[in-house]
């Protein structure tokens, strides 16, 4: 086993003896754990304050969600090219910086009774923009820190720190809007982006940034380039398709469901909180189960069997009636069920984009797939707003969730479903450097 001063031949970057003993891995995930929980307390805050405080309908809360995911389409592609010139921990740091600004003077306008819709949709968007940032360079810092032996382990540190997030951030936002105020839930998550700057400040590895000369391609060249990796590679093209389809369809869900907890099966902001947060303990359990599972079984088998658990999950919903003693539990266990399946495939599908992926276009790769596929949630918002108000909250409950069950169907029909249980080598390895 290699020494904790140990170089990786292939890339330069220290190899330590393990992860949990090298500071700046556990400062990335300590940052990345608390950034994470910030951002569920806001993803929950911002709709139960607009469905329950201000009696936001169908379509204005789909806007308010399509609003907030809107910036992956704008700026995710530049983020990309953007992070891998420059180090990783100086994005992370200026994007929780800039959301603690943001949602800290969101607080002050609700307290100052100014936080209406318009506001909240200004919010939304400033805090989705620097979220862009902060995800793509925290999944490129990974690559930079640790060995690619060492990436499934580290990613199923770094995902199970956010399935953590995923069960206290809707969990906490919920009893803080119920109980408390929704200017006393934004503050909470503006005080976690600053627990999260504190942290992310505190890496001091060096970076191996590639170095950029006067006849370096500008931004649209290295844009394109890393459309030509995802477009050109069999499993980064499917990874691509098979998350649009997903994102789409979750938004559409999420945005009925929303709806739905509250109004149809008349749940407190409490009990949707934890229904929400009932996620976070499935996802746990995902990232253990990524640590062995593709290794046993083979990656292709395990994204497969678990995006169809997972996502097929949510189908018993729309059947639900009942008090919330019947209800709850139900949806407790479609949350963790859902966790677990989607964590096990977000794992394991991190670890293949990586592996297959120069070290000089992590951030390119991450941000293109990203731009199509969390670019097409704000649309799928849209679509479960039109959904419920055209067809009823079930009916359009039951259709968004159908959908879902596309993501595994375009999986299970590529070559990525062939993967076996060692990481796959991609046609993108030999671009190297050069193509930043």
């Amino acid at each position: 086993m290699p020494s904790a001063s140990s170089v990786a031949p292939d890339s330069g970057r220290p190899v330590p003896a393990g992860l949990w003993r090298d500071g700046d891995f556990r400062s990335l995930w300590l940052g990345q754990t608390v950034s994470q929980l910030g951002e569920h307390i806001s993803l929950l805050v911002f709709p139960l304050f607009a469905v329950l405080a201000l009696g936001a309908g169908a379509g204005q809360l789909g806007a308010l969600r399509a609003v907030g995911q809107a910036p992956v389409l704008l700026f995710a592609l530049p983020a990309g090219a953007w992070v891998d010139g420059r180090r990783t921990r100086t994005v992370m740091v200026l994007a929780d910086a800039g959301r603690a600004l943001v949602l800290g003077a969101a607080a002050v306008a609700g307290l100052l009774g100014r936080l209406g819709l318009p506001a909240l949709l200004v919010v939304a968007f400033a805090v989705g923009a620097l979220s862009v940032l902060f995800d793509v360079a925290y999944q490129a810092s990974l690559v930079r820190m640790v060995d690619r032996g060492q990436l499934v382990r580290g990613n199923s540190a770094l995902e199970g720190s956010r399935s953590a997030a995923q069960t206290g951030g809707p969990a906490l936002g919920g009893v803080l809007v119920s109980l408390l105020s929704a200017p006393a839930a934004v503050a909470s998550g503006a005080l976690f982006f600053v627990l999260s700057f504190l942290s992310v400040r505190r890496i001091r590895r060096p970076e191996p940034v590639p170095e950029r000369s006067a006849g370096s391609p500008g931004t649209g060249r290295r844009i394109l380039a890393g459309l030509r990796l995802v477009t050109g590679d069999s499993s980064l093209r499917t990874v691509c398709l098979a998350s649009a389809a997903f994102q789409f369809s979750f938004a559409a869900v999420t945005t009925v469901y929303l709806l739905f907890l509250p109004r149809e099966l008349h749940l407190s902001g409490t009990a949707v909180g934890l229904s929400l947060a009932a996620t976070g303990p499935g996802a746990l359990l995902g990232s253990l189960l990524a640590a062995r599972l593709p290794g046993r079984f083979g990656h292709g088998v395990v994204l497969v069997l678990a995006a169809a658990v997972g996502d097929g999950a949510f189908l018993c919903v729309p059947a639900l009636h009942g008090s919330a003693a019947v209800t709850l539990p139900v949806l407790l266990a479609v949350g963790f069920v859902f966790g677990a399946g989607g964590q096990l495939v977000n794992v394991t599908v991190m670890a293949v984009r990586q592996a297959v992926t120069p070290d000089g276009m992590q951030g390119r790769a991450a941000a293109t797939i990203t731009f199509v596929g969390m670019g097409s949630a704000p649309l799928g918002s849209l679509a479960g707003g039109v959904l419920a108000q055209e067809c009823g909250l079930r009916t359009g409950l039951l259709v968004a969730a159908a959908a879902m069950l596309l993501s595994p169907a375009l999986m299970a029909a590529s070559p990525l479903a062939r993967l076996g249980r060692e990481l796959p080598v991609g046609t993108g390895r030999a671009a190297g450097p050069s193509s930043a």
